[in-house]
């Protein structure tokens, strides 16, 4: 009885070992993170000015994209994020995942001038604010 104890233990603790998160890009079996900034990007605006209403309205927009995304879906991750990938698009990602606030992205192709050029086939999480952020900052805010 003892034996078939310690073997079911073994067994299960094993199990617990080799599960794995979702999105595996390194040794520790996760893929990178990005957090949300700490600092909104559209509070650098003085409230009431046009250029703070237009950040208010691209953050509008962004939120309403990011929180549409969904497996499957693909997307330019650099040079023209919330648009359709096209030939102007810097780095094409895929959506692999979504969980709650997060998703997940991986690099499918990206040029040499592209941060994420030496990132294809990776994976990194996304938080939706993360997400957020880029959509306003590559609308010039």
């Amino acid at each position: 009885m003892k034996v078939l104890v310690l073997v079911v233990t073994t067994l299960v603790g094993v199990g617990c070992i080799s599960t794995r998160d979702r999105g595996v890009e390194d040794w520790s079996h996760r893929a990178a993170s990005y957090p949300a900034p700490k600092e909104q990007r559209c509070a650098r605006y003085k409230a009431g000015g046009a250029p703070a209403a237009n950040c208010a309205e691209s953050k509008y927009l962004a939120e309403i994209y990011v929180r549409r995304l969904a497996s499957g879906d693909e997307i330019c991750l650099e040079g023209g994020f919330g648009d359709e990938p096209t030939g102007a698009c810097l780095s094409r990602a895929a959506i692999v995942d979504t969980a709650t606030n997060r998703v997940l992205v991986e690099i499918r192709q990206s040029k040499p001038e592209s941060k994420w050029f030496s990132h294809e086939q990776s994976q990194f999480w996304f938080e939706e604010g993360a997400l957020v952020d880029l959509y306003i900052a590559e609308h010039g805010y």
